[in-house]
């Protein structure tokens, strides 16, 4: 191996490094407690390494999201190609979303609720858009154009909601699998699916 292709080996590593650690640091405190002086500190780096690789903490976030989208891409993916139906994907994606939340708390609001440097829509990094692809794939069947967008957007903000909320303590638990069913029923209808 060439000392460059070792070299860029090792920096990559770092790269992937840095952003672990932070998911890992705020799994444990917090993005409040990520800061670049104690990732620093934990993976034994100078900050100057680190602003190698990152502006700053925004960066990081960033980085940390763009990750998590593309795991919960493979997610939604891999929940919606082993149902046997159509109406059946529609449960096994809302399922697979709530439960990624669920098991996924700092990379979740690094994806969704921290301050990123991610665009969004057409310029969205390509594992945000595979993630929202997902969405997309329930309803393309049934819609098309503006309203297979619109219809998409409204699945994810739905779910989205309900992740948020239910983890705020803001949703009535005991209506948690309710609430769940008149979602999944609503998606299914919506494609001429009924359950």
């Amino acid at each position: 191996m060439s000392t460059q292709a070792r070299k860029e080996r090792e920096r990559a590593e770092r790269h992937q490094r840095i952003i672990d650690t932070a998911r890992e640091l705020a799994e444990c405190s917090g993005w409040e407690a990520v800061t670049v002086r104690k990732l620093a500190e934990r993976i034994e780096y100078s900050q100057p390494v680190l602003y190698s690789h990152f502006a700053g903490k925004q960066a990081i976030v960033s980085a940390v999201a763009e990750q998590g989208c593309a795991v919960l891409a493979e997610t939604l993916r891999a929940a919606r190609e082993s149902a046997a139906t159509p109406a059946a994907a529609c449960g096994n994606l809302a399922r697979a979303y709530l439960a990624f939340a669920v098991d996924n708390p700092a990379r979740y609001d690094a994806m969704f609720v921290m301050k990123t440097d991610l665009a969004f829509g057409p310029d969205a990094p390509q594992a945000l858009r595979d993630a929202f692809g997902e969405f997309e794939a329930l309803f393309r069947d049934a819609f098309t154009g503006a309203e297979l967008a619109a219809r998409t957007e409204l699945a994810w903000c739905c779910v989205h909601g309900i992740a948020t909320l239910d983890r705020a303590g803001r949703l009535v638990p005991a209506l948690r699998d309710q609430r769940l069913a008149v979602l999944i029923d609503e998606w299914r209808t919506a494609i001429g699916q009924p359950s």
